[in-house]
């Protein structure tokens, strides 16, 4: 697994946005606002495109170390 810090992410509306994008995407993932993170089953390829799909929302994704 891999963990995202996601710090834009404020509200559920924002989960909503992230998961609908990140299901559209194919990505297996876990969202808990309150820590503001996304959780991502650990493929490289998925990381990436998470990554990817979370900018094109405009939100700043982090690998949370």
């Amino acid at each position: 697994m891999t963990i995202l810090k996601v710090e834009e992410m404020h509200c559920n509306k924002c989960v909503e946005r992230i998961t609908n994008a990140l299901k559209s995407a194919g990505i297996k993932f876990a969202i808990d606002l309150k820590s503001k993170t996304v959780t991502i089953d650990d493929s490289d390829i998925n990381v990436k495109k998470a990554i990817e799909v979370l900018d094109d929302l405009g939100f700043e994704a982090t690998i949370k170390s």
